[in-house]
């Protein structure tokens, strides 16, 4: 098993991972997928494995003793042998599972993941992607925002490890009801909140809000100025997000990006492999997101 990488897929979405991979996928187990490669920019993929290696076992006993011996905190991702599984992470160090605080900096331990691919057989990558177990991050959420949306923001700003702050303007395209407004006002940003529905009264009337009530694809971007940060979560077809961003991107109007690219009916790879194609910019995706990506671009040039 030398030379592998392991991509998880997030759940429901394995097929859009193994159609990115293409030829170098060598085996998978539920959402775990192998491939002969070294790691390469997926999208659809929750966490990455480096370096998966088989670890034969003995026993339960056994099995725990030696991913103790490579390094305390490990993740199960349970593909199968379920029971054998749950027994062995009894006899592990405890990871805590604890929703987070935003604001609070993603972990910085170490965190492997692991398997039972047989019974006596371990899958194990001591190195991984995501400070998360399986790539998953829960947070203690704040039930007076306008509506879920929030956490996908929170989720983003908080894998960057950087965020908008005070005096720093941005722009939330497609805003309505607030969510991602609500959250850029909180950190003491100033917000040009931007959609045709109105905005929650409870969001309109937060100091440092500036509501338009127009369509984010008539806005010019040169008439609104230069802002430091992009955000969009605009219920659109990706290309013509990628219409307005490559609009944005000529205007050199806006420093950094943050946009969600929603597939409506099947998942459009060509216009992936576009934004994917900007300089600088990723493309994830994000616990929080359903059949969506987001992408992101933070080139400063402050």
């Amino acid at each position: 098993m030398s030379e592998l990488t392991g991509y998880l897929a997030p759940e429901g979405f394995l097929t859009e991972l193994t159609q990115e991979l293409g030829s170098a996928v060598v085996e998978t187990h539920g959402r775990l997928v192998l491939a002969h490669a070294p790691p390469t920019p997926v999208a659809w993929v929750a966490n990455v494995w480096r370096d998966p290696v088989q670890i034969p076992i003995a026993s339960i006993g056994d099995g725990a003793k030696k991913l103790r011996d490579i390094q305390r905190n490990w993740a199960l991702y349970s593909s199968g042998h379920h029971r054998r599984a749950a027994l062995i992470v009894d006899k592990l160090p405890k990871v805590s599972a604890k929703p987070l605080t935003f604001g609070t900096p993603a972990p910085v331990a170490p965190l492997g993941s692991w398997t039972l691919i047989a019974p006596d057989m371990m899958l194990a990558a001591a190195s991984c992607s995501s400070p998360f177990p399986n790539g998953e991050v829960a947070f203690v959420e704040d039930r007076t925002a306008p509506s879920r949306a929030y956490l996908k923001l929170w989720d983003v700003l908080t894998l960057l490890g950087e965020r908008p702050k005070p005096p720093e303007l941005c722009i939330d395209l497609g805003s309505s009801p607030g969510g991602w407004t609500w959250v850029l006002q909180r950190l003491g940003a100033r917000v040009i909140s931007v959609d045709k529905a109105p905005l929650d009264p409870s969001v309109a009337m937060l100091p440092g809000v500036e509501y338009r009530g127009e369509s984010a694809f008539g806005l010019d971007p040169r008439a609104i100025g230069p802002v430091d940060w992009l955000f969009s979560d605009v219920v659109c077809y990706p290309k013509r997000l990628l219409t307005l961003v490559q609009r944005w991107l000529a205007a050199d109007a806006a420093r950094r990006f943050v946009c969600t690219v929603k597939f409506q009916g099947a998942t459009d790879f060509e216009a992936m492999q576009a934004f994917a194609a900007i300089p600088g910019s990723r493309l994830l995706h994000l616990h929080h997101n359903k059949h969506e990506l987001t992408w992101i671009k933070l080139d400063d040039k402050a």
